[in-house]
């Protein structure tokens, strides 16, 4: 069975390109790859600095994940920063990574343009602990975005130097980019992203979704004319979730006319409600229960760490650094 790994950063209330872009597809593909997946906490310290809302953070990606349909015994769910052979790994990575290779790096050319983080050394390594997070385990697969698909042309790129320069250690991973996913729109019509204030939450309050819905952008044809739902956000977003007759009869009320964007958006909110209502009710329960919580991280960071010590250990030995001297 082939593997796959990916990590998600805690980054607060998870929203519809959070979930259709990524989460969705790690936790449909545990029931086809053997799954690694992780909270990625340690990346996260490049933005943020508050410890309360680390923590806070942290457990929310980790409560939305089981909520979602992650199922422990099935993937190997753990928090990144408990398995140190990441941090390990890195800088064994960081002694044999050009300076120019990181330079290159997308995210960090943009951050340096935008002026958004600060150009800490952390985010400049960024990519090589990232190496680290992928090599560490071996996966055929690794799920991303397209704006992270040059950090696993990266991790290639510092395997290839390793294998080069102390033997055969480190298979080469794919990126993964479900192409249907790659980029969801936001409610402006842009890319979902919280840094541009265009989501729609899944877990929030049903105000807060509400209010987001709403304020979807459309154009301004009159209520009684014909539109065209293939250039409307509301149908797009509608879309996604609904299946092929409700879309089909959502379509048909748009090119009839006398049919307003308020009424659409009134039956966007009514799918995303029932669609994630399940999965709301059992976030709740499991917030309630942290005992269950903690003893999902701790038996995923067990199984982690039992295969992340089997490859450093490999390693380590290519290197030279032993345990025993003979």
């Amino acid at each position: 069975m082939k593997r796959i790994l990916s990590g998600i950063q805690p980054s607060g209330s998870p929203h519809l390109g959070n979930y259709l872009g990524a989460m969705k597809h790690h936790i449909e593909m545990q029931n086809k790859f053997e799954a690694y997946i992780f909270i990625a906490d340690l990346h996260a310290l490049t933005t943020v600095k508050d410890p309360e809302k680390m923590k806070a953070m942290s457990l929310d990606m980790v409560l939305d994940y089981l909520a979602l349909g992650l199922n422990p015994d099935k993937t190997v769910f753990f928090r990144q920063s408990d398995v140190p052979e990441h941090t390990y790994l890195k800088w064994i990575f960081d002694c044999i990574t050009p300076h120019s290779l990181l330079e290159r790096a997308h995210a960090w050319k943009d951050a340096l343009a935008k002026g958004k983080k600060e150009p800490t050394a952390g985010l400049f390594n960024y990519p090589v602990l990232m190496a680290a997070d992928i090599l560490l385990y071996s996966p055929d697969l690794v799920p991303v975005g397209k704006d992270q698909k040059q950090h696993v042309e990266i991790a290639r790129d510092i395997a290839v130097k390793f294998n080069t320069t102390f033997g055969e250690t480190f298979k080469l991973p794919e990126p993964y980019i479900p192409e249907a996913s790659a980029t969801i729109k936001g409610t402006d019509g842009e890319k979902m992203s919280k840094s541009y204030g265009n989501v729609i939450e899944m877990f929030a309050e049903e105000a807060v979704i509400k209010k987001q819905v709403m304020s979807i952008q459309t154009d301004s044809t009159p209520l009684e004319q014909p539109k065209d739902p293939s250039k409307c956000n509301v149908y797009y977003l509608y879309s996604l979730f609904a299946e092929e007759k409700e879309k089909k009869a959502l379509g048909n009320k748009y090119r009839a006319g006398n049919f307003g964007y308020g009424d659409a958006k009134k039956l966007l909110l009514d799918k995303l409600l029932d669609y994630f209502g399940p999965y709301r009710k059992k976030r709740i329960e499991l917030s309630k229960n942290l005992d269950y919580i903690n003893k999902v991280l701790t038996e995923g960071s067990k199984k982690a760490k039992m295969e992340s010590e089997k490859m450093l250990e490999k390693v380590r030995k290519n290197i030279g650094i032993v345990h025993k001297f003979a």
